[in-house]
């Protein structure tokens, strides 16, 4: 039974990769930027994967979590303006969203920095002149436990857990409260459940396609 159900998804799954291609491919396609945004381990790079695997390389592209210089630092919105997609589709592994939540519960940037990123953001996207879809990918407080253990004792992930990893439990409520106040207050917001990986990739990818057939 069990692998009737992950066959099903599989198929569903494809199915819904074949549609993104075919929209992507469309002459009027209009640039698109996707924010997949969650906790440690949430799973938005194995996401990311699945997403582009079928897509033509000149019609996507994607941008990384990395960390910020000092000057990145001061000058947040500037430094994404000049990574925003020109035609296509451009995925982000994090985004400048990374300010009001992991920046801000860690400390990395200042109140300051915070509320000025909060006050301006909207405005911000809105001037890039391209649309946004946004993900947040939420896991429960036991499935992230659970996660980072396996990463942890897995030989072929544990490269992947970091410090933050391991301290990120100890401020799971304090990133939900964060969380809330950007999907409440920003734009574009689409929360899939991620407990599940692989019912979370399908409902991810079945939506996208909703929203970028609207236009075509």
């Amino acid at each position: 039974m069990a692998n009737r159900i992950g066959g099903h998804l599989m198929k569903n799954l494809q199915t819904q990769q074949a549609r993104l291609n075919e929209i992507v491919l469309r002459d009027n396609f209009e640039p698109v930027a996707v924010v997949l945004e969650g906790r440690d381990t949430a799973g938005k790079s194995s996401t990311i994967r699945e997403l582009t695997h079928y897509l033509p390389t000149p019609k996507y592209s994607v941008v990384l979590s990395t960390k910020p210089s000092k000057s990145t630092m001061a000058n947040w919105l500037s430094f994404w303006s000049q990574k925003m997609p020109v035609s296509g589709i451009c995925f982000y592994d994090r985004s400048w969203y990374s300010r009001a939540m992991v920046q801000k519960i860690n400390g990395w940037c200042s109140d300051r920095q915070y509320k000025n990123f909060m006050r301006d953001v909207n405005a911000w996207e809105e001037e890039q002149g391209i649309r946004f879809i946004k993900f947040w990918l939420s896991i429960s407080e036991n499935e992230q436990r659970a996660r980072i253990a396996k990463r942890e004792n897995s030989p072929l992930t544990n490269w992947k857990l970091s410090p933050n990893d391991k301290i990120a439990l100890s401020y799971y409520d304090q990133m939900t409260l964060l969380k809330e106040r950007v999907l409440t207050t920003t734009k574009n917001w689409h929360s899939i459940n991620y407990n599940d990986k692989s019912k979370g990739r399908l409902e991810l990818i079945t939506t996208l396609n909703n929203l970028l057939g609207e236009k075509s």
